[in-house]
């Protein structure tokens, strides 16, 4: 591993790690809320539907949050089924009703017996593993455990499908990432950012191929595992904090 290479991801992970970027990401949703409940719901929702043009998931999560009166977590324990009338006319791509009202209805089910959604990835004290695989797996059969819609099941991702779970590993960045740039939350402690997974989607595999991170251009899992590994050599206590180097050299720089 090139020191060479280190420099550069270094540097460009500090370029795009910075506050001045929440604003057009996805995560400038969860970022409207400071009880821990409410970021855990609206980042959840915000993870899910990033897909498409940044400009439209974020339009579309604020019309849904909108629809919760800007309080989530209170809106998904105290609702009326009168409430829920707007929510069948929500379409985000392939995501829709029934899988929103699902959603919802799952969120209310947890939130009865668990005061956080970090328990639904990890029930016990701590992630066991080198890697947050089996919390990703853990929280997909959790999430279906009972009765419900086989269409919602594509919208959450698990690695036993060779997924490369791109937007549940952002999520867990976001969750689980603690440090002073003010961008992740670092609200939950089970999961370490040593285990964190870098959320590999078609731009960052086009420029972790071309930095011989991967050997292939393929977003699956396989490659999403070799290329934390590979950051791993590079900062074995925080390899996630990579994806913003390559995320903006993919977006932004069209690296």
């Amino acid at each position: 591993m090139s020191p060479n290479l280190k420099q550069f991801l270094d540097t460009k992970a500090k370029l795009y790690n910075r506050p001045e970027f929440i604003p057009a990401d996805p995560i400038c949703i969860p970022h409207s809320y400071t009880l821990k409940q409410d970021i855990e719901i609206s980042g959840l929702f915000a993870a899910t539907l990033a897909w498409g043009q940044r400009t439209t998931i974020i339009n579309n999560c604020r019309k849904l949050m909108g629809w919760m009166d800007n309080a989530p977590y209170q809106f998904v324990t105290q609702h009326q089924e009168t409430d829920l009338k707007p929510f069948v006319h929500f379409v985000h791509r392939t995501f829709n009703a029934t899988d929103l009202l699902y959603f919802i209805w799952v969120l209310q089910q947890h939130y009865r017996v668990s005061a956080s959604l970090e328990d639904a990835f990890v029930p016990g004290k701590k992630c066991e593993g080198s890697t947050v695989e089996p919390a990703l797996i853990h929280f997909h059969e959790y999430f279906f455990a009972g009765e419900h819609p086989q269409r919602t099941r594509k919208h959450l991702a698990t690695p036993l499908r060779n997924s490369a779970c791109k937007r549940l590993n952002m999520y867990l960045r976001w969750m689980v990432r603690k440090d002073k740039n003010g961008v992740d939350f670092g609200i939950w402690n089970k999961i370490s950012s040593s285990q964190l997974v870098c959320p590999l989607d078609v731009h960052v595999a086009r420029v972790a191929h071309r930095l011989e991170l991967i050997p292939t251009l393929k977003a699956d899992w396989k490659n999403a595992t070799t290329l934390t590994q590979q950051l791993c050599l590079l900062n074995p206590s925080d390899p996630a904090v990579y994806d913003y180097a390559l995320f903006g050299l993919g977006a932004e720089e069209k690296f």
